[in-house]
């Protein structure tokens, strides 16, 4: 089964003490997402939340980590507000071990989450660290338990193509991909395509770059690869995005998403694209989402 969506990702909001309640949070959040796909045009067109679990990474992130509402509180908060929208989230399973993770798994798919993406370690610890389930043995094991299982991929990544037919090998049939600031999944897609016959879905990932960018770094930080020129050359794509004034700024991720999608369209794998504000939702977000969905869209192909 194929999932064919527009998925929009809604991180879950911070919990501190004797600070706003969550739930008030979660339902303004719902109705910025309702109004601003209103106005866009976007109506009825998102038919996923992503919720990523988001875990404590280096102490140089440029926005401090706080507590965040579990992933499952928030959903069970926010689909009541929004109608006929279906989950999907990421579950970080190396510090669970099999009972926890299958349970775990079992309340996120009993409460309407469509698929998991499987995420390990943070980059500050190497892969296989960490006492619970590393994800590539996770997309096996729970292959009965999870219909659509998930697995991160990085085309910009060394070894990447290894990798990630080792996740297809081992379970995986859908992609999540990381944030896509140039064509190299293009690349990636077209070279994977003639050494495996695996043909997962792949959800291409493109986040809006507010003009707040340039003074605060999130984005950049998040896609960094220290040494990596592909990488150096995205973070100056998110440089320049930044810097550009709105109607230019439109047109840049306009041009990279008609790149990429014009790419790997016809390469036979079913394709999914998942929308991220950094920074949160807002109207000018939408509005380039929604200039780029009127150029492709997955489930009007």
């Amino acid at each position: 089964m194929t999932l064919n969506t527009v998925a929009l990702e809604l991180v879950p909001p911070n919990v501190e003490p004797g600070g706003r309640p969550a739930d008030e949070t979660v339902h303004e959040e719902a109705h910025k997402v309702l109004r601003f796909a209103s106005e866009s045009g976007l109506q009825g067109r998102i038919r996923h939340i992503l919720m990523p679990s988001m875990i404590a990474e280096e102490d140089d992130r440029p926005i401090e980590m706080k507590p965040k509402l579990d992933v499952l509180d928030f959903w069970q908060a926010l689909r009541p507000e929004l109608p006929g929208v279906a989950g999907l989230c990421t579950q970080v399973t190396s510090f669970s071990d099999e009972a926890g993770l299958r349970s775990r798994l079992g309340d996120l798919t009993g409460a309407g989450i469509d698929g998991v993406v499987f995420v390990g370690v943070p980059r500050t610890m190497a892969d296989g660290e960490g006492a619970g389930v590393p994800p590539t043995d996770a997309l096996e094991i729970f292959r009965a338990d999870v219909a659509n299982r998930g697995a991160i991929l990085i085309p910009t990544r060394a070894d990447e193509l290894g990798r990630f037919n080792f996740k297809c090998e081992r379970g995986a049939n859908f992609a999540l991909t990381q944030l896509l600031y140039s064509d190299a999944i293009v690349g990636f897609l077209t070279e994977f395509a003639k050494r495996s016959d695996a043909r997962p879905e792949v959800l291409l990932s493109f986040g809006f770059v507010p003009t707040v960018e340039s003074r605060v770094g999130l984005i950049d930080w998040l896609i960094q690869d220290p040494g990596n020129a592909a990488v150096a050359a995205e973070q100056q794509f998110v440089k320049t995005l930044a810097a550009s004034e709105p109607d230019e700024r439109r047109k840049l991720m306009l041009d990279l998403y008609k790149r990429v999608v014009d790419g790997v369209v016809d390469l036979g794998f079913p394709l999914s694209i998942h929308l991220e504000a950094t920074y949160g939702v807002s109207g000018a977000a939408f509005r380039t989402f929604a200039q780029m969905l009127e150029y492709f869209s997955p489930e009007v192909r």
